[in-house]
């Protein structure tokens, strides 16, 4: 404290919207301009392998800007919301520690919010029997039905999760029968301590959906060119177990190809659609959050417009 004012929190920016908006060009230009380290917040590129289909930057495309929390997992092994803060908190604090910039980029918002807000998660074990018997009734009863169970106890984070987001929903049902409190009571009880630091977010959008369907479609062509097929076979053919992230878009909806049980311009298509639905969800997501920045392509020329909209913003929040 000084003269009864509180001391300034350090920075951290943020850069979110949905998959093909831009986020990671943003993100580059933001680093390069103030000195700054990107920390992914991506629940797929946090794992080895699939570098086409989870659409990681390249080298090149990183520009020499170093890229944290990026295939830093084997594929088998789970990574939970708290495991992911975890990890992130630590970067963040060695970036602080080292004089840069930490700026979080990505589309998987229950990261980014639950990092960004400072959530403290409660310590409830994770309990194998129960665990074991909701995925043996999502097989016979199916993922939908789970997902109804756990509107009925919380339809708070029922409302922001998937049925494809199987292993979230056993685990938002495990802590509920656990403690008899709904997974988003924990959240609100956890925010009781604010974050360490004044994040500034910006975020990506599109007035007109279809620009960014559109954006989607010619990224999966570029994919396709730049060996996707080829990749999804060879982790296909590995033998390697890839239980988590075999959610990727990208790699489930080739499978119908690989087994011969489809042609690949049908299984290319539902690429395309998966991720246009996975983008409407995260733009739902994104939304919600009142702090959010917002920079709308629909009429931006190009990336360099996108950073100068942003800049001005950085000069007039007092964030740095």
């Amino acid at each position: 404290m000084t003269n009864g004012a509180s001391e300034k929190k350090p920075p951290v920016l943020a850069v979110v919207g949905a998959t093909a908006s831009g986020k990671t060009a943003l993100g580059i230009a933001l680093a390069k301009a103030y000195q700054g380290e990107v920390v992914s917040a991506d629940s797929m590129q946090l794992y080895e392998g699939l570098d086409i289909a989870t659409a990681k930057p390249t080298e090149a495309e990183m520009e020499g800007i170093p890229h944290h929390l990026i295939s830093v997992l084997p594929p088998e092994m789970p990574c939970s919301v708290a495991d992911y803060v975890q990890r992130a908190e630590a970067v963040i604090a060695d970036i602080r520690r080292r004089g840069k910039l930490p700026i979080v980029v990505g589309g998987t918002g229950l990261y980014i919010d639950s990092l960004l807000d400072h959530i403290r998660f409660p310590e409830i074990t994770a309990s194998p029997e129960i665990r074991t018997r909701l995925e043996q009734e999502a097989e016979t009863l199916g993922r939908t039905a789970l997902l109804e169970r756990l509107r009925g106890c919380d339809p708070e984070t029922a409302e922001k999760l998937h049925e494809n987001n199987l292993r979230r929903i056993i685990r938002a049902l495990e802590v509920y029968e656990q403690t008899g409190i709904p997974l988003s009571e924990h959240a609100r009880r956890s925010r009781a301590v604010p974050p360490p630091w004044e994040v500034l977010r910006f975020g990506i959008g599109f007035r007109d959906r279809e620009i960014l369907y559109e954006r989607i479609r010619r990224r999966v062509e570029l994919m396709v060119a730049e060996g996707l097929v080829e990749e999804v076979r060879a982790e296909y053919e590995s033998g390697r177990r890839r239980e988590t992230a075999a959610a990727a878009i990208g790699y489930k909806e080739l499978l119908p190809y690989l087994d011969g049980t489809a042609p690949l311009e049908e299984c290319l298509a539902a690429v395309a659609q998966e991720t246009c639905r996975y983008a409407k969800r995260q733009g739902t997501w994104f939304r919600r959050n009142p702090q959010t920045n917002w920079v709308y392509r629909d009429d931006i020329r190009d990336s360099a417009e996108i950073f100068m909209k942003c800049q001005k913003m950085i000069e007039t929040s007092g964030v740095l």
